[in-house]
């Protein structure tokens, strides 16, 4: 099955050991090498309308991914990993320009 960006981006993510919906993906991480994805990321919620930043991103790797639906992608997550990873991307806040 192929997918652009655009359509996995309109994909909502379920993990099923918990039935917890962990958001909409936003990114995805590519080995430039291969050309293979890594792992998707959902961005973390916005704390206090971005002023305070944001929570930590999501990362899904790619081992996880069960099932890509029409509308859901399901994912069961290692429960020994961590529930949100944080990325290395430098998230831009209100409160982190003026440091």
């Amino acid at each position: 099955m192929l997918l652009s960006f655009e359509e996995l981006c309109r994909k909502e993510v379920i993990d099923i050991a918990t039935g917890e919906r962990l958001g909409f993906i936003d990114d995805i991480k590519v080995d430039i090498e291969s050309g293979n994805v890594e792992s998707l990321v959902i961005y973390g919620c916005v704390r206090l309308f971005g002023l305070f930043g944001r929570e930590n991103d999501t990362v899904i790797s790619c081992k996880d991914i069960k099932v890509v639906g029409e509308d859901v992608v399901l994912v069961q997550r290692d429960n020994s990993a961590e529930r949100a990873q944080s990325t290395k991307y430098q998230k831009n806040s209100f409160l982190s320009l003026l440091k």
